[in-house]
This record gives C-alpha cells, sequence and structure tokens, in this order.
C-alpha cells in the first residue's frame, strides 16, 4: 500500500507526528481536527503504507559534550555497479557516517559524519581507507556552525494532497 495517495487531513497527521512523535491520539486528533477513532485509523493506514517507519526521541547531542560534524566529499575510483555496492556495503555499519547521499558533480558521495573531534574523523577515514573500498579521493569540510539544523520537514510544502 505504498502507492496510497496523501489527503489534506494525512498530511497534516504526518506533520504533527514528527513534531511531536509522542502526542496522545486524543490530542493528535484535536490538532488535526478529527475525532480520536478516525485519526487512529489514519495513522494505522499511514504506518502500513510505510508512510511513518518509527517513533524516536530527538536528543540535544550539545548536553552530551564536545562533538564534530564533517560533511565529506567522496570520489570512487572505479564507477562500476560493483564499485558502488562495495563502497555502501563497507559504510554502513560505520556508526560516525550519519548520511550518505549520492550526488551529481565533480564527487559521488556526500557523507555527514558526527566525531568526537577531528582526530576522532581522522582516524575514522584512514580506516576506511586501509579497508581499500574503492575510495580514490576525499575533501573534508569541518563544520564550525550550524546555526540552522530542522528537525522536520515542512510537508505542507513538499506533498501535493489529494
Amino acid at each position: 500500500m505504498t502507492n496510497c495517495s496523501l489527503d489534506r487531513l494525512d498530511v497534516k497527521i504526518l506533520s504533527a507526528l514528527q513534531k511531536r512523535g509522542r502526542i496522545s491520539n486524543v490530542d493528535l486528533a484535536d490538532a488535526v481536527g478529527l475525532s480520536p477513532s478516525p485519526c487512529l485509523t489514519g495513522v494505522k493506514r499511514l504506518e502500513r503504507a510505510g508512510f511513518i517507519v518509527g517513533y524516536g526521541a530527538q536528543i540535544q547531542i550539545k548536553k552530551l559534550g564536545d562533538f564534530q560534524i564533517v560533511f565529506t566529499k567522496v570520489t570512487l575510483a572505479d564507477h562500476r555497479r560493483g564499485d558502488f555496492v562495495r563502497f555502501i556495503d563497507a559504510i554502513q555499519n560505520v556508526d560516525e557516517i550519519m548520511e550518505c547521499h549520492h550526488a551529481t558533480g565533480g564527487y559521488d558521495y556526500l557523507l555527514k559524519f558526527v566525531t568526537r573531534n577531528v582526530s576522532h574523523y581522522q582516524g575514522v577515514m584512514e580506516a576506511l581507507l586501509e579497508r581499500d573500498i574503492g575510495i580514490e579521493k576525499y575533501f573534508s569540510y569541518v563544520i564550525i556552525e550550524s546555526p540552522v539544523v530542522k528537525q522536520y520537514y515542512r510537508l505542507e510544502t513538499l506533498v501535493s494532497p489529494q
């Protein structure tokens, strides 16, 4: 049921849940303009359709101590399908890699690392290079500050409800 179309109320439900995953069904129903029973039915339908894949806590990582975000552009030496698969297989379980994006332009992948510091990042990169996973070159961008980081998508601007 992944091709299920979204209506205006579905988008409102998804929007509210991504902002407050622990909202009660009664409060959610009130927020989206439904009674509780149809609201719960809608949530369950969205879960079954794969629009809602889980619920979790948003952590204020700054409270845990210092950390370093580094964006890294990676270019692979070869560009056969197997080279891309080998690279992804090698990095998908690296805890410090939070995101991996296959991109256009002068590189193949954009990675987002979150590490304790620059030395930790460099150790992770050196370990990846030693694994011989096809990295030809990489460029690192150490983030000094992130003045805008959004924790949820603005669904109303991304989805055209039916």
